[in-house]
């Protein structure tokens, strides 16, 4: 498991233009990243309005799915996870609510977070018969393997993502393998993303897993396969997520809600006006589109992101804060 890399701001100064007493009311918080573009954006957003608009000192720490919620089942820390697919993995956050260090509060994204295999649309429309992963295996040489073009490839999100884990538990579960298809790593969020450019330009057939809302499927106009099996939750929950169980069983894909996940410890110090805050931060698919898509046009980064989305949504956020925090996140701007 990658080792989260949990960092503190220790000098109030560097919190920005608040008072020690503001600070003292909050304190410092560690704000967990995933490596995606929505993730790291949003938890942009989170950093600056508490900083700006509460008197916190938080700042941005390193983490993927799987090793900061279990970080933060087990050991209640980094203090906020702004953007958590749960459902990835549903024992361990529950076990983590069971035992007191856990505890959710807004959905993130409320229309819900879609993941799955997809295929471009140009095979889609070139090939009408295949509507579900079943049918995609049937044609492997539509999906041409980039090492071994007489096999068929099915691409994998990088280690560390819930959606990697339950991709290669349903490789196994369907017996891809003899189907002729292999399992490729792209080894990080780029190298997925890239896979799929490349296939765009050339007009080639990929096969794999994304999710959305992104960017890239802005860009890039993508079909989700019917995953073409019905959904077990048992088997969701005791195998299709974890990572060494040795009998997956085929299963669906449902749409997620994703959660803002805080450690128990950090809402009971924290001034109320912060939980209230993260109890209503959540924002839209088409919004968190516009945003990824303006980052991606302009090469910006996740602070670029927040303080754009800041500038031209002030009707979107100040509903999230107190009309004080308003105020000052406005003067920060």
């Amino acid at each position: 498991m990658k080792k989260l890399l949990l960092t503190s701001c220790l000098a109030l100064g560097l919190a920005g233009p608040t008072s020690l007493a503001q600070a003292a009311e909050c304190g410092s918080v560690s704000i967990a990243s995933m490596n995606w573009q929505s993730a790291e954006v949003l938890s942009n957003i989170d950093k600056f309005i508490l900083n700006n608009g509460y008197g916190c000192a938080a700042e941005i720490t390193v983490g993927d799915t799987v090793p900061t919620i279990t970080s933060m089942s087990e050991k209640g820390e980094p203090d906020i996870a702004p953007e958590a697919w749960i459902d990835l993995l549903p024992d361990v956050v529950k076990r983590g609510m069971d035992e007191g260090k856990l505890i959710t509060a807004a959905i993130s994204l409320p229309d819900g977070g879609v993941q799955g295999w997809w295929i471009p649309k140009y095979v889609a429309d070139a090939h009408p018969d295949i509507k579900t992963i079943g049918d995609a295996l049937k044609h492997p040489e539509l999906f041409p393997d980039p090492e071994d073009s007489s096999k068929g490839a099915i691409y994998n999100g990088p280690q560390g993502w819930g959606g990697t884990v339950v991709t290669a538990q349903l490789y196994k579960a369907i017996n891809a393998e003899k189907s002729n298809f292999r399992l490729v790593d792209t080894g990080s969020a780029a190298g997925l993303d890239g896979s799929i450019a490349k296939a765009y330009e050339r007009k080639k057939g990929w096969l794999g897993y994304y999710w959305a809302p992104t960017a890239l499927l802005g860009k890039y106009e993508m079909v989700r396969l019917d995953p073409g099996y019905p959904r077990d939750e048992a088997e969701w929950k005791r195998c299709n997520t974890v990572a060494d169980c040795a009998d997956p069983k085929p299963n669906s894909w449902v749409p997620d809600k994703v959660y803002t996940l805080v450690a128990k410890k950090f809402s009971e110090r924290v001034a109320p006006d912060v939980m209230d805050y993260l109890k209503k931060r959540a924002w839209h698919n088409d919004t968190v589109n516009k945003v990824m898509a303006w980052m991606t046009d302009n090469q910006a980064n996740g602070e670029d992101g927040a303080k754009h989305f800041l500038k031209e949504n002030p009707d979107i956020w100040t509903q999230w804060v107190s009309p004080a925090a308003a105020d000052k996140i406005k003067a920060a701007l």
